[in-house]
C-alpha cells in the first residue's frame, strides 16, 4: 500500500534539506500523542539509523537507505523490528519512507512530498502527516524571524534541559544551526554536557557561552506540605540567584539570560481583572516563590546582561502538564469543569512557547517579565467542554473542589486547581509576535492530531 502526502513551506530547498539533518529535527516532527521514544538519533540521513522505544518493550530502527539519499532532493528511511519473531506482525510493520524535496515559486519555496510503502492505512497516518508538516513550516517560520532580525548561531546553555519544556527548546534550537550545551546534574556524558551543581557552581560552567536558558526547578505539581512546599522555593530561588551572579562575572559568559517564571506572580485569585506584566504581584505561596525567582536574576540585569523572564501560563502538550493529566480522563468520557468552572485559564501551546523562548533569546528589545500565554484566555468550563469536543467526547462529570483538595491540599488546591488568573500577552502582542495557535481548538487538535480536515 502506498501513501503520499505533501504541502508546500516558504523556505529554500537547501535550507529545508539541511534541517532534516541536523539534531532534534527527528524530535520536533514527532507527534506527542504517539507512545514512541527516542533512544538515539541518527547522525546521518545517507546510512546512519535511529533507535525509537515503542510499549511493551519493543525496538524499531529506522535505518537510512544510502542508495536513496540524494541531497537536497531526498532521502529515505525504512523501520525494521528488533525482538519481534511473529512473521505476520513483522509483515505489519513493514515501512519504508521517501521524503522527497522539490524547488517551487522560483526558488523561494519548497514542495515536501512525503511517500510512505506499508501495510498501515492512510486514515492511521494522516494526522501524523499533518502534524509533521505544520511542525516543519512553523519552525523554519521561527527561524527565518529570527535570521532576519540579525540572528547568528549561538552558544547556548540550557537548565531543565530533560524536561517538557526543554526537550522541545533544545530539539528546535539545535535543528536550527544552534550549539546547546546541556547543564546537567549527572556526570556529562559528551562534549555538549556540562555537570551543574545548583548550589556550588563551577567556576568555569558558563565560559565561552553565548546566551543562557535556565528552566530548571522542582515541579510545582503535588500536595502543598511544608517539604513540597520548601522543595519548591530551594530549586528555584538560590541556583537562580547563583548563576545570575556566575554570569555577571564571567568575562566570556553569556550576555543574554533568558529564565522560566509563571503567571503565579499575579497570585491564585485576581478575579476578572485582566492581568498584564505591569500588574501587581498577587497574594499566595506562589506569588511569593515567583516574585522572589525573578528578583534572584537582578545580578545579572545590574551586570549588563539582557534578562527576560517567561511567565509562563498552563502548558497544553500530551507529554506533560494538565493535559496529559486530563487527555485520558476526557478519553474515557470522565471528564468536565473543575469546581464552579467560572475560574480564567491562561493557556499556552508548547510550540508557542518555544517560540517565545526563542524570541527572547534574538528579540534585543525583549526584556523583563513577559507573559507568555495565548492571547485568548477561557473559562474553565470552556476549556473542559473544547477538549470533550475535540476527543469526540462529553463532558459531564464535573470535578467537586474537595477532589482536588483531597490530592493537593486546601492550599495547593487553592493555588493550582481553582486558580484564576485572566492573562494577557501584552509585550508580545505590542512587538507583533504571531502565535501559532492563538486558539484553544486549534491548539488541542494539532497537540492532539485530531484535525477535522
Amino acid at each position: 500500500m502506498g501513501i503520499t502526502h505533501s504541502s508546500t513551506v516558504n523556505s529554500p530547498i537547501e535550507e529545508v534539506f539541511a534541517w532534516h539533518t541536523r539534531p532534534g529535527a527527528f524530535t520536533r516532527l514527532s507527534p506527542p500523542w504517539q507512545p514512541v521514544s527516542l533512544r538515539a538519533e541518527s547522525e546521518s540521513l545517507k546510512d546512519g539509523q535511529a533507535i525509537l522505544s515503542l510499549p511493551g518493550g519493543l525496538t524499531w530502527v529506522s535505518q537510512h537507505d544510502p542508495e536513496g539519499y540524494r541531497p537536497p532532493h531526498q532521502f529515505v528511511d525504512t523501520i525494521s523490528s528488533n525482538g519481534i519473531t511473529s512473521l505476520p506482525v513483522k509483515a505489519l510493520l513493514r515501512w519504508r519512507h521517501t521524503h522527497e524535496f522539490a524547488e517551487c515559486d522560483g526558488g523561494a519555496g519548497t514542495r515536501i512530498i512525503d511517500r510512505v510503502e506499508t501495510p498501515v492505512g492512510l486514515k492511521l497516518l494522516r494526522p501524523m502527516f499533518v502534524y509533521r508538516h505544520r511542525q516543519l513550516a512553523d519552525d523554519l517560520s521561527a527561524h527565518r524571524w529570527a535570521k532576519e532580525n540579525g540572528a547568528q548561531p549561538l552558544t547556548i546553555a540550557v537548565t531543565g534541559s530533560s524536561g517538557l519544556v526543554g526537550t522541545a527548546l533544545c530539539a528546535f534550537l539545535t535543528s536550527g544551526g544552534h550549539r546547546v550545551i546541556r547543564l546537567v546534574r549527572h556526570p556529562v556524558q559528551n562534549p555538549n554536557e556540562r555537570q551543574w551543581d545548583p548550589l556550588q557552581p563551577d567556576p568555569a560552567l558558563l565560559e565561552n557561552i553565548d546566551a543562557l536558558v535556565h528552566l530548571a526547578g522542582e515541579s510545582i505539581a503535588g500536595r502543598f506540605t511544608s517539604e513540597h512546599k520548601k522543595a519548591v522555593r530551594e530549586s528555584r530561588v538560590q541556583p537562580t540567584r547563583l548563576l545570575s551572579e556566575l554570569a555577571a562575572k564571567t568575562p566570556s559568559g553569556p550576555l543574554i539570560l533568558v529564565a522560566a517564571s509563571a503567571i503565579g506572580y499575579y497570585g491564585p485569585q485576581r478575579g476578572d481583572e485582566v492581568l498584564t506584566e505591569d500588574s501587581s504581584v498577587g497574594d499566595g505561596f506562589l506569588a511569593n516563590v515567583v516574585s522572589d525567582w525573578e528578583d534572584a536574576t537582578r545580578p545579572a540585569t545590574e551586570a549588563g546582561i539582557r534578562v527576560t523572564n517567561v511567565r509562563t501560563g498552563i502548558v497544553q502538550s500530551p507529554r506533560g502538564g494538565t493535559l496529559r493529566l486530563f487527555r485520558p480522563l476526557f478519553s474515557l468520557g470522565l471528564g468536565g469543569r473543575t469546581s464552579t468552572g467560572k475560574q480564567w485559564l491562561s493557556w499556552i501551546d508548547i510550540d508557542d512557547l518555544i517560540d517565545i523562548y526563542n524570541r527572547a533569546l534574538f528579540d534585543p528589545e525583549l526584556s523583563g517579565p513577559v507573559n507568555a500565554v495565548a492571547p485568548t484566555p477561557v473559562r474553565n468550563s470552556e476549556y473542559a467542554k473544547t477538549l470533550a469536543r475535540v476527543l469526540k467526547r462529553p463532558a459531564l462529570l464535573p470535578v467537586p473542589s474537595a477532589g482536588p483538595t483531597l490530592i493537593l491540599g486546601e492550599e495547593g488546591s487553592q493555588e493550582l486547581a481553582e486558580a484564576s488568573q485572566n492573562v494577557t500577552p501584552t509585550k508580545l502582542q505590542h512587538a507583533g509576535h504571531r502565535f501559532r495557535q492563538p486558539d484553544l481548538e486549534g491548539s488541542l487538535r494539532h497537540q492532539l492530531g485530531r484535525d477535522e480536515a
